[in-house]
């Protein structure tokens, strides 16, 4: 069995709070981004243990890798056998794109269709959650509007299909903690809900991912992407999530070729 774990883009990211137990509150838009790690699942050999391939992209094989924990989540709960993981990567990490997130979600879904277990849309999501606040949005992989931790899902009426996405990855590998450290939470000045309603061009005058403030002081190069992306042409330009990959909207296909000195560039894939 093999599948196709997208990644995704933050439009809009308001750090309006923070629990207790460190976790913050937050206001963002979730959407998806054509580009893909490949996930295969096949029968373990030997049948006695579940393992983890990971080729493509370098990244340890850990414990706690997302495939890993989303196979051991299910296999508490229900008797499937041991399954070797291949994870081919693709989505750049430290990243803010919800690579791992993504890759543990799919694999949740996966084993749910392979051994036929049985679980709702509403249970898958569940499992999810138990994951990491992001795995949530990849079971139904649709964009919405994202409040709570960013496990509290709504549809949202958000359709970029006619327009053209690129992200533009540095160099730099930027965990969450790191810009989270930056960060004092505040209510947002604009209703993300209510701005995104505007033409595109109009959202980088009310649209604000918190994160960037804190980021591009550390991190002039991420701030000199955003600027370059506007330069060429870009209705609407941001970083996603806590960076470091910047994404720019524009109305028609571009070719960035000239902004790879400032980092990998990613287009959108078709499978």
């Amino acid at each position: 069995m093999i599948s196709f774990a997208n990644a995704k883009i933050n439009i809009g990211l308001n750090i309006v709070g923070k629990r207790a137990d460190g976790y913050h509150f937050l206001e963002s838009v979730f959407y998806p981004f054509p580009l893909y790690d490949i996930i295969e699942i096949t029968s373990s050999e030997p049948a006695t243990k579940t393992t983890l391939e990971i080729t493509g992209l370098a990244l340890p094989v850990e414990d706690n890798n997302l495939c890993l924990r989303a196979y051991h989540l299910l296999a508490e709960k229900f008797k499937i056998p041991p399954v070797h993981i291949h994870l081919h990567k693709q989505i750049p990490y430290g990243a803010g794109l919800g690579g791992g997130s993504s890759d543990g979600a799919f694999v949740l879904k996966m084993l749910n269709e392979k051994f036929d277990i049985g679980l709702s849309t509403l249970q898958l999501e569940n499992e999810a959650a138990k994951l990491g606040a992001d795995c949530p949005f990849f079971i139904q992989n649709k964009p919405c509007y994202a409040e709570g931790i960013g496990t509290d899902l709504s549809p949202v009426p958000i359709d970029l299909s006619d327009r053209f996405l690129v992200l533009v990855k540095p160099s730099v590998n930027i965990s969450t903690a790191e810009a989270y450290q930056q960060v004092v939470p505040h209510p947002a000045k604009d209703d993300l809900k209510e701005v995104l309603h505007l033409p595109v061009q109009d959202w980088k005058f009310y649209v604000k991912n918190d994160f960037e403030e804190g980021v591009f002081d550390k991190y002039p190069l991420i701030r000199e992407i955003k600027l370059a992306l506007y330069a060429q042409g870009a209705m609407y330009a941001s970083m996603s999530g806590s960076g470091s990959a910047v994404y720019g909207i524009f109305s028609k296909p571009i070719d960035l070729t000239m902004l790879q000195n400032l980092g990998q560039v990613y287009y959108p894939v078709e499978i």
